[in-house]
Order: structure tokens, then C-alpha cells, then sequence
């Protein structure tokens, strides 16, 4: 009977780790590390949000969507979206377009490759274009085009200075010509607002290429790049193989357009509002009212 008393009716058992069996690794949420595309450091996300997205190892200025790029550059809560009604269609049905439109609208938040509005900076009230290229790798069709010309007569109109802040790997294939004939029409329009005396501040980022530079990128007042930007037309492959030659290392870097007197100057991201504000103050653009 004594030993009834302690009579153990259940046991734990102890596993003894398998050395062949497959590692179980901890699962992280996804979203809370960013890894530099240059250096390759893994960033915690709020370190890099809080540092403008510049990787604070290489000073690499990560590509950011249209609206991250709203809330660090303008007044907090004074964008006013202007132009979202107008949308793309596919004029040429082609194949899979509308697909590709909807993933992007999914994964970026907005309507299009641009968003356009009118804003503030440090109260100076400006009418701005920001395009995204983590929307169809920010490429232009007539919508595209369409939101531009229509915030740039805005401007016009309400005698505003303007700010387009561009991204892009070209015109968009979809569209064919139509995406082509966007170069012309917003340059006119860019020639209407330099024609009232107004002043226009292009802001190139990583990458500007095809129609876009072609146009609108290289038309400004005053043309600012962030650090190591691509900035080019034609790719290096295509220009090395049509004139038979080696072109620099570092050929289409906003440094080399610096150099040669393609850009005004490259503006670290952090400082870049500031640098607009002084140009806009300089200029005697009016605060808002």
C-alpha cells in the first residue's frame, strides 16, 4: 500500500535532438528588416523611415514609393490630390495590360505611375508631380501624361511654382504612341508656365530614363538630382553599340551630368527640402495664404 502512495501514473519524456533532422528557424515578420540593393545591409525598417530611407552605411538613397516621398518631403497633411479621376485605359488591347495595372495599384497604394496635387513646403504653397516607379517601373502612358498637364496648368492658372519629382524607366510599351505623343504635351504645357513667369523645379531620382529625360526631367528652372542617380536616355549597351566605344564608368550618374552641366546640383535626400524652400524663398514665392 506504501508504495501506492508514490506510484508515478504519468511520465514526460525527454527527446534527445536528432542532428539530422532539419533546422527549425524562427519565423520574422515580414516588413521589419529593408537590405540595401548597394551595400547590402539589413536596415531595420523604422531606423531607415527615420533616416529617409538613406542606407546610414553607403549613404545609397533607396528608391521610395509616391506617397513615403509626399510625407517626407511636403507639410504634414497638406497635399491635396489633384487629377486622380484621371485613369489609364488600354487603348491598343493589349494583352495582360489590365493585369499588370491592378498589381500595381495593389502594391503601391496608388492610382498610377504619378500622383500630382498641390502642397505645401514650409508654408510656400506649390503645385507637385511625383512619380513612382514601383508602378510599372514608373513608365509613362497618356495618363501618366495627362495627370502631369493638368497639374502644370493648375499652376498656371493659380500662378504657382511648380515641383516634379521623377522616376521612370521610359515611355510605356502598352501604349505605343500614345505613351510617346505625352513627351510633346507636357512640354507645351512646361513652355506655358515658363511663359507666365513661373518657376519650375525638376528633382531627378534614381532611375530617370527614356521620354522622360527627354522631356520634362531636363526642362526645369533649376535641376536637382539625389546622390548616384541613373540619368539617362538610351541605355549604356545601346549607345556603346551604336557609336563603337567605351563610355566612363560612370556614364549617366547624376555626378557625371554634374560634371558636365547637365543638373544644377545633387541634394542629399535629408537636405533636399530645405534646399527647395531657400530656392523657393529666394525666388519671392509667396507663402501660403
Amino acid at each position: 500500500m506504501l508504495k501506492d502512495l508514490f506510484k508515478k501514473n504519468h511520465y514526460g519524456t525527454v527527446r534527445s535532438e536528432n542532428p539530422n533532422s532539419p533546422e527549425v528557424k524562427p519565423t520574422i515578420p515580414s516588413g521589419l528588416w529593408v537590405k540595401c540593393d548597394k551595400c547590402g545591409l539589413s536596415i531595420y525598417n523604422q531606423d531607415l523611415v527615420s533616416n529617409y530611407y538613406v542606407c546610414p552605411s553607403c549613404n545609397n538613397h533607396l528608391r521610395l514609393k509616391a506617397k513615403d516621398r509626399i510625407d517626407l518631403f511636403f507639410d504634414k497633411d497638406s497635399f491635396r490630390y489633384f487629377g486622380e479621376n484621371i485613369r489609364t485605359v488600354n487603348p491598343l488591347s493589349f494583352e495582360g495590360y489590365e493585369d499588370k495595372l491592378s498589381k500595381s495599384i495593389h502594391s503601391t497604394d496608388s492610382s498610377e505611375a504619378v500622383v500630382t496635387g498641390i502642397a505645401s513646403v514650409n508654408g510656400i504653397k506649390v503645385a507637385a508631380a511625383v512619380m513612382d516607379s514601383y508602378f510599372m517601373m514608373g513608365s509613362m502612358g497618356s495618363a501618366v501624361g495627362e495627370r502631369i498637364t493638368a497639374i502644370v496648368e493648375k499652376a498656371v492658372v493659380e500662378r504657382l511654382p511648380l515641383i516634379i519629382f521623377t522616376t521612370s524607366g521610359g515611355a510605356r510599351m502598352q501604349e505605343g504612341i500614345f505613351s510617346l505623343m505625352q513627351m510633346a504635351k507636357i512640354s507645351a504645357a512646361i513652355g506655358q508656365h515658363d511663359d507666365a513667369g513661373l518657376l519650375y523645379i525638376a528633382v531627378l531620382t534614381n532611375p530617370t530614363t527614356g521620354g522622360v529625360t527627354a522631356s520634362f526631367a531636363m526642362e526645369g528652372d533649376i535641376i536637382l538630382s539625389e546622390p548616384e542617380a541613373l540619368v539617362g536616355f538610351a541605355g549604356r549597351r545601346v549607345i556603346e553599340n551604336t557609336i563603337k566605344e567605351t563610355l566612363p564608368e560612370n556614364f549617366q550618374s547624376a555626378e557625371f551630368l554634374l560634371e558636365k552641366g547637365f543638373i544644377d546640383a545633387i541634394v542629399d535626400r535629408k537636405k533636399l527640402r530645405e534646399s527647395i524652400y531657400k530656392i523657393l524663398a529666394i525666388h519671392e514665392v509667396k507663402h501660403y495664404e
